[in-house]
């Protein structure tokens, strides 16, 4: 049984694109916690969930895209780096 949880961002060639995917329920796991129900609402509206569940699992996924979007810039910016590229300072704002 698979249930719609949401939005996820993939990414191809740099970019991100929104679509909707599918969790299995079995992957599911019955948690406890105390948040701020105010922050929980805000993030609601924010995220268009019909649910605080819904709120919670998109919430952890952008949270997880973003880790991957950043670990893909921080790749490029080394190989860019290490390539031997010659950077001109045309504005005189590097300092160096």
């Amino acid at each position: 049984m698979c249930t719609l949880d949401g939005i996820l961002f993939i990414g191809k060639a740099g970019t991100f694109s929104r679509a909707l995917f599918m969790t299995a329920a079995r992957n599911r796991s019955h948690k406890h916690f105390q948040l701020d129900s105010a922050k929980i609402k805000r993030a609601q509206k924010a995220l268009q969930a019909k649910t605080e569940t819904e709120t919670i699992e998109r919430a952890l996924d952008l949270a997880i895209d973003e880790h991957e979007s950043n670990r893909l810039a921080l790749k490029a910016t080394e190989r860019f780096v290490k390539s031997g590229i010659d950077i001109k300072d045309v504005y005189g704002t590097l300092g160096g």
